[in-house]
């Protein structure tokens, strides 16, 4: 946990942004795998961890805006449960170093809010994203789970976007060092993997060091040499020479604050001739990005950027033609780069997804694109000073969309299509690497990793 009083000055910030009624923040559920007592890792909601900061199961935290009072319910492990999980401290000591004084048993949260709907309050919930969220919300608010679609809070989460969209100094901190321990799973990725071993087994040393950095993935790994899948996770594929691993990754601290670095490297100890090219326009794209990060930069622009000199380079290999700027505008540049350049990042990998793209990327100037590859992109609208950010370029070549595209020779005019046959099969490569927007441009999060393709090849032959 932070110290007491950050959250504290959260709370009472977000009490003053709602201005009345009730906020009620669900924290997570224990979710069982195959059968009751046997259970998947708990993870915290992100906006419960960010105001009550208490990383236990089957928690609400309320805010009585009108009354100026928290209230915690939840109930204490029994000495029974405490047989099977270990000791684990009463409720109200967890909820004092946090600052609420109050805590109530779970089961008195249905007559506190009935008695607040009886007295005509507001209840503010952020919509539900787990089963259990919309059977508690439903029983709670005495409606059926499937009508609480619309009833969720606009106002509660836009006013929680603008606390958890700027990182404090703390909050880096822990981002770095979530940034830190995903550089050293990428080192062990690109160290350690070798013709004949599976993807899950490096998948497997990979997330063994998030784990014993004290936290977890902070997203399921995506170790693959079939990188023109965007998400494609590992399988017991064996390693074979000749091929790329695109290598997307993230640990998270225990504190939950995520990392999001993505590295590609050949099987063999060097690229071919025809890999190291892409990898290059993919690289020059990427630094040319983040020269442009600073305050007050639609994001969206700096994406479409990219998007330009990825067409550069690939103008420069025969593979696209045409002017740049129309190519672009029209979406060419989507059969190769169908995704967004990249997306917020803090207590969640992609942050605050669960509250909506609109909210979280976009404001009510910049309105989310319905084109195909402009579509994806996350982020768009300016960045801020204490904005966490991803910059993620990359080059795909998806033979079943090449195929697609080339049998209604869509936008045959900006693409080369015979030229593209000797491409069609190198599959992804992406690099990514996260930033923190500061008084006047960016700062890198985290210590350098290897990025160029001689550091790549440096490293694969050492």
């Amino acid at each position: 946990m932070f110290d007491k009083n950050i959250y504290i000055e959260r709370r009472k910030q977000l009490q003053h942004a709602v201005g009345s009624g009730l906020v009620v923040l669900l924290g997570n559920e224990e979710s069982s795998m195959n059968y009751k007592d046997n259970l998947y890792p708990f993870r915290q909601d992100s906006s419960f961890l960010y105001f009550f900061g208490i990383d236990r199961p089957a928690l609400i935290g309320i805010i009585d805006i009108d009354n100026d009072s928290e209230i915690i319910f939840g109930d204490d492990f029994t000495t029974e449960e405490m047989i099977w999980t270990g000791y684990r401290e009463p409720l109200n000591l967890l909820s004092d170093s946090i600052g609420v004084s109050i805590v109530k048993p779970r089961k008195d949260l249905w007559s506190f809010v009935r008695l607040a709907t009886e007295h005509k309050k507001t209840i503010h919930f952020l919509p539900p994203y787990r089963p259990e969220h919309h059977d508690l919300l439903g029983d709670v608010l005495g409606v059926s789970p499937g009508s609480l679609h619309g009833m969720h809070s606009i106002s509660l989460i836009k006013a929680i976007v603008a606390q958890r969209s700027y990182k404090s100094a703390v909050e880096i901190e822990e981002i770095n060092r979530a940034v830190n321990t995903t550089a050293a799973m990428q080192l062990a990725a690109i160290t350690l993997a070798k013709a004949g071993m599976t993807e899950a087994h490096i998948a497997g040393k990979m997330q063994e060091i998030a784990i014993g950095a004290g936290g977890n993935l902070s997203f399921p790994t995506i170790l693959t040499q079939q990188g023109q899948i965007l998400h494609n996770g590992y399988s017991h594929s064996l390693l074979t020479a000749g091929n790329l691993v695109l290598s997307d990754c993230g640990a998270e601290t225990g504190m939950h604050y995520a990392g999001d670095l993505t590295r590609t490297f050949p099987v063999s100890a060097t690229f071919t001739a025809a890999q190291r090219d892409i990898y290059d326009i993919v690289l020059r794209a990427h630094g040319s990005a983040v020269a442009l990060l600073q305050p007050g930069k639609p994001f969206r622009d700096i994406h479409l950027h990219a998007c330009e000199k990825l067409t550069e380079g690939l103008q420069q290999l025969g593979i696209m033609k045409g002017d740049v700027k129309e190519a672009v505008a029209l979406g060419a540049h989507a059969l190769f780069f169908p995704c967004g350049l990249g997306h917020m990042m803090g207590l969640d990998t992609h942050d605050m997804e669960n509250l909506g793209e609109q909210y979280v990327g976009y404001n009510e100037e910049i309105i989310k694109s319905t084109e195909f590859g402009l579509k994806s992109l996350r982020l768009a609208k300016p960045l801020e000073e204490g904005f966490v950010v991803t910059i993620e370029p990359g080059l795909y070549f998806n033979p079943a969309l090449i195929d697609e595209w080339e049998a209604n020779n869509q936008l045959g005019a900006f693409i080369n299509y015979d030229k593209l046959k000797a491409y069609r099969n190198l599959t992804g490569i992406r690099v990514e690497e996260d930033f923190v927007i500061t008084g006047n441009g960016s700062r890198l999060l985290g210590n350098p990793l290897a990025k160029t393709a001689n550091e790549i090849e440096v490293l694969r032959l050492g």
